[in-house]
C-alpha cells in the first residue's frame, strides 16, 4: 500500500480537527509549594507547619513567572497544561506533515513545468 500523499490543505484540516478539543491550553508547570504565611503570630507557622498552595510557573520574555492558583482551580489548570503538552506534540507532527506536503506540491509544480 502506497503512503498517503497529503496536500497543505489536508494537513490544515487534520490539524484543526485534532486541535478542536485542546482548549483550554497552557504551557508551564504546576507545583504544590509549602511556605510560611505573612500573618503575624500564625499558630501553624509558629509550630513549624507550613501552608501549601499551588503555583503555575512559566516564562515570559525569557523570565520565569509565577502565578498563584487557588486549590479549587488546580484541576482546571492541570487540564490546561495537559492540553498544552498535547498541542505541542500536535504542532510537531503538523510541522513534519506540512513540510512533506509543501515539498510534494513543489515537486508536482516543477514536473508540470517540464
Amino acid at each position: 500500500m502506497a503512503p498517503t500523499i497529503e496536500t497543505p490543505g489536508d494537513v490544515e484540516r487534520w490539524f484543526r480537527a485534532q486541535a478542536v478539543d485542546l482548549w483550554p491550553a497552557a504551557l508551564g508547570s504546576l507545583s504544590l509549594r509549602k511556605s510560611p504565611c505573612t500573618r503575624e503570630h500564625c499558630t501553624a507557622c509558629e509550630r513549624g507547619d507550613q501552608h501549601t498552595s499551588y503555583v503555575l510557573y512559566g516564562r515570559t520574555k525569557g523570565r520565569r513567572t509565577a502565578v498563584y492558583v487557588p486549590d479549587e482551580l488546580e484541576p482546571e489548570i492541570r487540564r490546561a497544561l495537559d492540553n498544552g503538552r498535547a498541542l505541542q506534540q500536535l504542532l510537531n507532527e503538523a510541522g513534519r506533515r506540512y513540510t512533506k506536503a509543501v515539498k510534494h506540491q513543489r515537486a508536482l509544480a516543477q514536473e508540470s513545468e517540464r
